[in-house]
């Protein structure tokens, strides 16, 4: 996942977002020393946090697959199994570029309880954000997400100008991707075991044996 994280860290030199500048020095140093295991960076997570079967999910918000995924099999999985207690489903970011690590932080400046909803308009609105042009244009864009789930303007600068939490979830993406292999999205962990994308059926059939045992 170096790879990965040199992508992540180079589309990260300095910008400006609401008066932030941030570095590709600064960013590089901090995210080796901040990571996962220092509990920094919480697992979102839905359902019963108790089920015998956990779902993971890789997405990127950059990322058409992911959103085509949320717009369709998500929405199914979680009226089927999420809603009705029988998995815990957990969503992991993967940062491709700067713009992934800017929705990362709006998507969890509302926390744990507004996290799954700001993360749908997201995927919703992709198409829009994403080529909304300059980084400022796509930042703009991002922020009025933001305000339509709710979020203040000061809540909003504040997630977006926090330096040690932006180092903490390049740290916390490059511990989690390497430990899992994980080089595209999406990719689901059920169970532990590893899948690319695929149909809601298949991913019904999988769950569902997994269940059984």
């Amino acid at each position: 996942m170096s790879r990965l994280l040199s992508l992540v860290i180079a589309l990260l030199a300095p910008f400006i977002v609401g008066g932030w500048l941030i570095t590709q020095g600064g960013l590089s140093a901090a995210a080796e020393t901040k990571t996962a295991s220092e509990g920094v960076i919480p697992d979102m997570m839905v359902g019963n946090a108790d089920a015998s079967v956990t779902v993971i999910e890789y997405a990127s918000f950059t990322c058409p697959h992911c959103a085509s995924f949320h717009a369709g099999p998500y929405k199914k999985l979680k009226k089927d199994y999420i809603d009705t207690g029988k998995i815990k489903f957990v969503f992991r970011e993967v940062y491709f570029d700067k713009v992934g690590v800017w929705s990362s932080l709006i998507a969890r400046c509302g926390g744990q309880e507004r996290f799954f909803g700001i993360a749908d308009l997201i995927f919703k609105g992709q198409k829009e954000w994403a080529r909304a042009g300059s980084d400022v244009a796509v930042a703009n864009e991002l922020r009025k997400i933001g305000r339509l789930a709710g979020l203040d303007d000061d809540t909003l600068e504040s997630c977006l100008t926090d330096s040690d939490k932006i180092t903490a979830l390049v740290g916390w993406f490059k511990e989690n991707t390497s430990r899992d292999d994980i080089s595209s999205t999406p990719t689901l962990l059920i169970n532990g075991e590893k899948y690319a994308n695929m149909s809601y059926e298949d991913l019904v059939e999988i769950i569902d044996a997994q269940l059984a045992k």
